[in-house]
């Protein structure tokens, strides 16, 4: 505490020392400034003078004498040719984390607006930008019929011990759709989960009669012919989410489809592939599910 009062002293009296050599610093950069300032207008003024007498265009003149004014600044501060002086730098961007919380912000304020109105998901133009054609017939089905009945095949063993898996999630899904490639509704169904559309239940549908008719399907009866086992009735929903995008993205009846004229059809055939004669009547297995009983 002692030690500072001398400091104290010897910074003053360097402040004091220093003063006239700032004020000297100060009057030239006042004076040169002042100067740069008259010799400009003299130069702009008399330009303008012998333009107007020559009959030159007001409009041009003025850019004229606009453009040697900056050429005189950028020459007075020392600025690289092209460098506009009236022209601020630009604020460097926010960091990521900043720009997210912005973002946040924002929704937060459109959520509490009364006046705002969402009228579809934001999400919903990607996820159609992310569907094959085959997948949106099985949205359709989903919507205008309903949940669809998928069964796994497991062991049975003795004395309750667990039972293997066999083959999960068949489902008759593709051929009731109307799928061009039924070999690729195990993948359909997977993405339409990815996208939070559908999923797979636990719960049965309360009719069993359409338990029966896919049990009966050449690839549950081959599963169930590998070992000695039994079926646990599943089936497949659309989510909430994935009612709302049906509802408001899909058209469901050919007469609106013919309507809303959507041009060329989207198509998933492969390159050389021919055109098949009808959707196949087999059952599909949908290998998205995998669920224990």
């Amino acid at each position: 505490m002692d030690d500072e009062g001398p400091e104290r002293e010897r910074l003053d009296v360097s402040l004091l020392r220093a003063t006239p050599t700032l004020a000297r610093l100060a009057a030239g950069a006042s004076a040169r400034t002042a100067q740069w300032g008259v010799a400009t207008s003299v130069r702009v003024g008399t330009r303008l003078i012998r333009a107007a007498a020559a009959g030159d265009s007001p409009s041009q003149l003025m850019h004229e004498a606009s453009e040697e004014v900056r050429d005189y600044a950028r020459h007075f501060l020392g600025m690289p040719n092209g460098a506009d002086p009236l022209d601020s730098e630009p604020a460097p961007p926010p960091p990521p984390d900043v720009r997210l919380r912005e973002r946040g912000a924002e929704l937060l304020a459109r959520s509490a607006d009364v006046d705002y109105d969402e009228p579809a998901h934001p999400a919903f133009k990607r996820i159609l930008e992310e569907l094959a054609p085959d997948e949106a017939r099985i949205l359709r089905l989903l919507y205008t019929v309903g949940p669809q009945p998928s069964v796994d095949v497991r062991e049975t063993k003795p004395l309750g011990i667990a039972s293997g898996l066999i083959e999960g999630g068949l489902n008759m899904i593709g051929s009731e759709a109307g799928c061009r490639f039924l070999d690729r509704v195990p993948a359909y169904l997977n993405n339409l989960e990815r996208l939070g559309l559908i999923w797979f239940s636990r719960e049965p549908l309360e009719d069993p009669l359409s338990y029966q008719v896919l049990e009966a399907q050449p690839e549950v009866i081959t599963a169930m012919g590998r070992a000695r086992s039994k079926t646990i009735r599943r089936s497949v929903r659309l989510t909430p989410f994935g009612e709302d995008f049906c509802e408001i993205c899909l058209p469901m009846d050919t007469a609106e489809i013919d309507a809303l004229d959507a041009g060329d059809p989207i198509t998933d055939r492969p390159a050389g592939a021919k055109a098949s004669s009808g959707p196949s009547q087999e059952a599909s297995t949908a290998s998205g599910q995998r669920s224990q009983s």
